[in-house]
């Protein structure tokens, strides 16, 4: 079933029980996830200033997609998350406007809806504020501020009547528009996948014999857990693994938000959810393959002075590295499919 079919019949029932069929606006009708198998609702991070709507969501989809939404309308947010990828781009670190490199990786979107903390190093407090953080990164969306941003969207004429629907009247404010594409975001949801079907649902098929030899390994020798947890196979945290400090310039990561010594090249834990599909590796993008993945940690990351002291030596044999991918592999799953919008406003 489509996203879009998906959200029609969740709506379409929820309507049906609380109106018995009255007509009432979207906009102030909180709008209940469908979550997959394997997600847990009670960690659904959702502010109260934001209840989720059908509105909201459709809006934050178009703002997402838009690339008129950056200062020479080249870059949009998908141009750095893109559905065929997982809602990666597949590249090592992300381009932005004037074709300009940042220096990490583009996060996956897809579960954001358990996350509060956002970006590599946590930046972002919220969803929220990540949805629009960007936009004034010289190297990405390119806007000089937020002022610019609220004026490019108020000079669609398009966008108004749907922030109105969404929001109410009051008209465009950058707060507006990070809490569309946040309630878009929270959308983007991965469960459902084999590992889940087998350890949840209870089909003993689900999983090849190879991967339940690697689940072994990620919860035994592999040491995964002790960062990948949970459901949603992270601790939200963050860990120093040594990744930059073979190399003449470090990333400090989680430091530049804190100043904590403690902090120096530490970064957050990303989910394990569709990792198959996300490719490259680590904040800066340097591993190319989840088996080079395995092998950075077997080796016990690169040693510096502020290593997490949770990344050791793992001395995994060819096989355990091997079931240990293959094991990866049953954690891609459904629910964030989405088809980017036909059209625009105008």
């Amino acid at each position: 079933m489509t996203w879009e079919k998906r959200w029609s019949l969740a709506l379409g029932l929820t309507v049906g029980m609380l109106t018995g069929g009255m007509t009432i606006s979207h906009a102030q009708m909180e709008l209940h996830l469908t979550l997959p198998l394997g997600l847990e609702r009670e960690s659904l991070v959702l502010p109260e200033d934001n209840l989720l709507t059908r509105d909201k969501v459709e809006l934050g989809k178009l703002l997402f997609f838009d690339k008129r939404l950056s200062a020479n309308n080249t870059i949009a947010c998908a141009s750095c998350h893109m559905p065929a990828l997982a809602f990666t781009d597949g590249q090592p670190v992300s381009t932005g406007i004037h074709r300009q490199q940042g220096g990490r990786s583009a996060p996956a979107a897809i579960n954001r809806a358990f996350s509060s903390a956002q970006f590599w190093d946590g930046r972002a407090a919220t969803l929220e504020d990540q949805s629009v953080g960007p936009f004034v990164s010289p190297v990405e969306h390119g806007f000089a501020n937020h002022d610019e941003l609220v004026a490019k969207v108020k000079g669609i004429a398009g966008y108004h009547p749907l922030f109105e629907q969404a929001f109410g009247p009051g008209g465009i404010t950058v707060e507006l528009i990070g809490k569309a594409i946040a309630s878009f975001q929270r959308t983007l949801l991965s469960g459902n996948s084999a590992y889940d079907q087998f350890g949840v649902g209870g089909n003993e098929m689900a999983l090849s014999a190879k991967a339940q030899n690697g689940f072994r390994v990620f919860v035994g020798k592999g040491q995964c857990l002790r960062c990948h947890f949970g459901f949603n196979f992270t601790d939200e945290r963050f860990h120093n693994l040594g990744v930059d400090w073979d190399m003449d310039h470090i990333d400090v990561g989680r430091f530049a938000v804190t100043k904590n010594p403690k902090d120096l090249g530490a970064f957050k834990t990303p989910t394990l959810r569709e990792i198959a599909r996300t490719a490259p590796y680590m904040h800066d993008g340097r591993l190319a393959t989840l088996r080079q993945v395995v092998d950075f940690y077997d080796q016990g990351g690169t040693p510096n002075p502020y290593l997490d002291p949770v990344i050791k030596p793992l001395n995994l044999s060819n096989q355990e590295k091997e079931d240990l991918v293959e094991f990866l592999h049953a954690l891609n799953g459904e629910g964030w499919e989405v088809l980017p919008p036909a059209t625009f406003p105008k």
